[in-house]
């Protein structure tokens, strides 16, 4: 990881965006943490999912904030149904939102993150995304196609310094720290504990007798982007699968810095998530992806192979 500031103009305005709605959002979950009033509103499109009268607000904010910054492009957010923002009624850019990921443990004032991706449908792959951490100083990841054409990935903290990110670790399964959304019991956490083969390998021994592999709890995108930024060696998901708004922008930014994303046949996912029409980009919305995101190949490899 190395300091830097050559993140590209828009995307660093749609960083800044994100940012500035994060410091509007952290004061009500704050109040809403202390005094236990968690808004809580019926999620009639995604009914098993915890939604907070925070995630509507976001909803509306971002189209708000991102009109001027972009001007027509289809509006995809986890909270409504896609629509055409702006005079072109078939914009090249597709924004994809979830606003307020993980948001029943954001209102209680634990940890909570947010999504924006920009979609190009002439390039058929994310060209900007963004994730923010509304709780922690390492607070925005940031992947983005630069003037050449290449993809970067970034982090920037709080007090707004910048890094590029890129992939450098090669450890084994057996020194990784594996992570998994594992926090509903009956549909993801007791599918975990049967994975034997994959325990087994986390567990095996180093020439030392220590085992160093480990399991552990991550969210959304920003599990991806852990893994980009080499805070944790892997993603797990084998269970339910990840709708489109908590994949790709984390999915983009791990590949920016050099990772990889396979679904559990081994194959890669593709970055082109078929956003080629407005019906498209609806069908896209109800899709759900089982994956296994890693820092380097091998190790996305070894992990797939061991999934029951």
């Amino acid at each position: 990881m190395e300091q830097t500031k050559d993140i590209p103009p828009l995307a660093q305005k749609i960083a800044e965006t994100v940012r500035g709605v994060m410091l509007e959002l952290r004061p009500r979950l704050i109040e809403a943490a202390l005094t236990g009033q968690r808004g809580e509103s019926e999620n009639l499109r995604h009914e098993d999912n915890f939604l907070s009268e925070h995630d509507l607000w976001m909803h509306g904010r971002y189209r708000e904030l991102l009109t001027p910054i972009l001007g027509s492009f289809v509006y995809a957010s986890e909270e409504a149904e896609p629509e055409v923002i702006g005079d072109n009624p078939d914009p090249d850019l597709c924004v994809l939102v979830d606003p307020l990921d993980t948001s029943e443990l954001a209102v209680r004032g634990l940890l909570g993150y947010t999504h924006v991706m920009v979609y190009s449908r002439e390039a058929a792959q994310p060209v900007i995304a963004v994730v923010g951490d509304i709780f922690h100083h390492l607070q925005l990841y940031v992947g983005a196609r630069d003037d050449q054409g290449v993809d970067r990935a970034f982090v920037i903290t709080a007090d707004a310094e910048t890094f590029e990110l890129k992939q450098r670790s090669k450890k084994k399964l057996s020194e990784s720290l594996v992570t998994n959304f594992l926090m509903r019991p009956g549909e993801r956490f007791l599918p975990l504990s049967q994975q034997t083969h994959l325990m087994e390998a986390l567990d095996t021994p180093g020439e030392d007798g220590k085992s160093r592999g480990r399991i552990g709890v991550d969210f959304g995108s920003v599990s991806l982007c852990h893994v980009a930024a080499g805070m944790t060696e892997a993603v797990i998901e084998f269970a339910k699968g990840f709708a489109v708004w908590d994949l790709a922008p984390g999915h983009y930014i791990l590949h920016a810095s050099g990772g990889t994303v396979l679904g559990l046949d081994g194959n890669p996912v593709p970055l082109d998530y078929g956003f080629d029409s407005f019906t498209d980009v609806a069908k896209a919305m109800d899709r759900r992806q089982r994956f296994v995101a890693a820092g380097s190949l091998d190790l996305a490899t070894e992990i797939a192979s061991k999934i029951q």
